[in-house]
């Protein structure tokens, strides 16, 4: 089942390891090296994608308000680099989070409630898998850290998924077993067309037996860099019905 593995504290300390080290990641690289694991882009894109987030989100998730924000230009400020802006946008994020409420009104994209508490979560997990992108570049990527991951794959699983974000529209049906093997988890879902239902051990070996099956086996790093597409779940332990897996990609 999808279990939560983290606090606020938890999501800080995560932001706290992995942002010094995409900009570690960063100023090893020149600017125009290519991401591998993001075709069509440079680590100055990378990490002004990652400084517009962090820009976009403390702009508004402590304003008390749950509508809709704008967006963010996006545009680089005259004189600074991509890793100034990055930078700034960093330390001012990790400011407003060690003092907000998780639980105050904010708004999100997910089919949950309204709460502060979705973005540190939220930017812990981006900026983890964009620091894994960073150091790849510069071809000295590290695993996701286990707990960190399987939390993760949770947000995949609750979040994304059914806010509909998959990367490709489509219509599954079956019933898949993720299992990490570093983090003594594993997670059930159900596909039903554009749908997807987290389910626990009973529900899924109870009935339903004539229904596609799929089994992934691997770190809780490797499902979650699999689930971001990073790398191919064809490089994982699979069994069962591979085709099920793309209704699991959110990126």
């Amino acid at each position: 089942m999808s279990r939560l593995h983290g606090t606020k504290d938890f999501w800080i300390g995560a932001l706290r390891t992995d942002g010094p080290a995409f900009a570690t990641a960063v100023a090893e690289a020149p600017p125009e090296t290519p991401v591998l694991s993001c075709p069509g882009w440079t680590v100055s894109d990378l990490t002004l994608h990652l400084a517009g987030i962090y820009h976009w989100v403390h702009s508004f998730v402590a304003s008390g308000s749950t509508s809709q924000p704008a967006r963010p230009t996006g545009e680089l400020p005259a004189g600074v680099t991509p890793l100034q802006f990055w930078q700034h946008g960093y330390d001012q994020l990790m400011t407003l989070f060690e003092s907000l409420d998780p639980e105050a009104p904010a708004w999100n994209w997910a089919p949950q409630p309204k709460r502060a508490g979705f973005w540190p979560r939220r930017m812990a997990h981006e900026t983890a898998v964009h620091r894994w992108d960073a150091q790849l570049a510069i071809a000295a990527g590290g695993p996701i850290e286990a707990k960190l991951a399987a939390d993760g794959v949770s947000e995949v699983l609750d979040t994304w998924l059914p806010a509909g974000r998959r990367r490709t529209p489509g219509q599954w049906h079956g019933v898949v077993q993720l299992s990490a093997t570093d983090a003594a988890q594993d997670w059930y879902l159900r596909l039903r067309g554009e749908g997807v239902a987290l389910l626990d051990t009973a529900t899924v070996f109870g009935h339903d037996d004539h229904h596609a099956r799929a089994q992934v086996t691997a770190s809780a790093s490797d499902l979650l860099l699999a689930l971001w597409g990073r790398i191919s779940f064809d490089t994982l332990g699979v069994a069962g019905d591979r085709g099920l897996l793309d209704g699991l990609r959110v990126g």
